[in-house]
């Protein structure tokens, strides 16, 4: 079997360039999709984005009171846009974090991506292979188990802080 080249989808910004370019897409695969992006969930959404590393679900009621957007800066109207955000593969949530990234492919369906995550710079990445992902389920099927949700977290050091 040949070695596997590292795609383009492990670079940290590959699909997310620009925070605005990237509500815009959302918007679109929302409306594509039937769904409701409202101001509130475009501007968590927006926040998250423009953060470049993983965000704290706290730190977005006090960006919003803070003046970095519209809407409410309630704790539950925050926690319901990142579950309406979750729920519709626009981000993910870094469980050993507790800390939430924008998706490199907002315009794919909810999937299963494993995450390297640096310990130094808390950078995150969003590592697409899909051959990891089916490895997993394989090999959870095969010991019997009914996998329902996929998290794979990497820590480590990136790039930059390793060098």
């Amino acid at each position: 079997m040949p070695a596997k080249t590292a795609t383009a989808c492990t670079a940290p910004h590959h699909h997310v360039h620009d925070a605005s370019d990237f509500v815009a897409v959302v918007e679109r695969v929302s409306r594509e999709r039937g769904l409701r992006l409202t101001p509130i969930r475009a501007n968590v959404l927006k926040l998250i984005a423009e953060a470049g590393k993983p965000v704290k679900a706290y730190e977005l009621p006090e960006w919003v009171r803070n003046g970095k957007g519209v809407g409410a800066d309630a704790p539950p109207t925050v926690y319901r846009a990142l579950d309406f955000l979750m729920a519709n593969g626009f981000v993910h949530k870094l469980e050993s974090v507790n800390a939430f990234v924008a998706c490199h492919h907002p315009s794919s369906a909810a999937h299963s991506v494993p995450f390297l995550i640096c310990n130094s710079c808390h950078s995150a990445v969003e590592l697409e292979d899909r051959e990891i992902v089916t490895q997993l389920e394989k090999r959870a099927k095969e010991l019997g188990f009914q996998p329902q949700a996929q998290t794979l977290e990497v820590h480590g050091l990136c790039a930059r802080c390793a060098g």
